[in-house]
């Protein structure tokens, strides 16, 4: 399932797109969206994972793997930064996963008479965080209740102003054509699952779903809850933000457009068309 070894940045991109497909993969199958003919079955230790696959009778996942290809094109020119789904018609849960593209910088071996330079995540680590989220996820679909029948998922890319051509758009995607927030139908809590870090990646995956729709949770993972706005701006604000104020979160960030990216420049936003779920189990 994880490159034998995760020392380059090929590899790290291998393992970081890997994660993002087994992940919706289990969101889209814990969720009941899609029949099993639409999964495949692999194993990570003891854990059973359903992997989507592009099944021609199933309209609905064949729509999805379309769309995470997409967003590999975009992990690839290291333009996307956050990657989120929605189940909805009003938002009932949303999903994000966030990147980060780092610039390696060697460390040097101290206790060598020698100056090696070494890397400064081994691939066991990175491995073993991998597995963690995963289980995670796993077990928190888990103790979600059951989605209303009439829903629809989709999906949107936010991408890093600075570094992203204005026309570009990743296959199966397009202009976001609904620029303002999106209303939380319910209750939201917000949900850390885990983050997983190589010498070149990062990537972060939270949750939020209806308070109402928990059975339990683990109370690591949970956010404070905030207003029932998702904006599509300002989702790149540092980690040590989030952590600091009571005020940032998944749904609402306290920083307004024009405090993160200026006036002129709207955050860059990719929809897909939308997709009615005929296929659900």
């Amino acid at each position: 399932l994880f490159p034998e070894s995760i020392t380059t940045e090929q590899q790290s991109l291998v393992l970081v797109k890997r994660l993002l497909a087994v992940s919706v993969s289990c969101i889209t199958y814990m969720r009941g969206l899609f029949p099993e003919s639409s999964y495949g079955t692999r194993y990570l230790d003891d854990l059973c994972l359903k992997i989507l696959r592009e099944d021609k009778s199933c309209l609905g996942s064949l729509q999805i793997v379309k769309w995470i290809q997409g967003c590999f094109d975009a992990l690839d020119k290291q333009y996307v930064s956050v990657f989120f789904t929605f189940l909805w018609s009003t938002v009932t849960e949303l999903y994000q996963f966030k990147f980060k593209y780092k610039k390696k910088v060697p460390q040097m071996d101290i206790s060598s008479n020698h100056r090696e330079f070494v890397t400064g995540l081994c691939s066991k680590d990175v491995k073993q965080a991998s597995r963690l989220l995963l289980r995670t996820l796993y077990l928190l679909m888990q103790d979600l209740g059951p989605l209303p029948n009439d829903i629809t998922l989709t999906m949107k890319l936010l991408y890093y102003n600075d570094v992203t051509p204005k026309d570009y758009q990743p296959p199966g995607f397009k202009e976001d054509a609904s620029p303002g927030d999106l209303l939380f139908g319910g209750d939201p809590l917000n949900l850390r699952v885990g983050s997983v870090s190589t010498d070149f990646h990062l990537m972060k995956v939270r949750v939020t779903t209806d308070k109402k729709r928990v059975r339990k949770a683990d109370s690591n993972l949970i956010q404070k809850n905030g207003p029932t706005e998702i904006s599509h701006q300002g989702l790149d604000c540092e980690e040590e933000e989030e952590e600091e104020s009571t005020k940032i979160n998944l749904l609402n960030l306290a920083f307004s457009q024009e405090e993160v990216i200026g006036p002129e420049k709207k955050r860059k936003v990719s929809e897909p068309e939308k997709l009615p779920l005929n296929g659900k189990k």
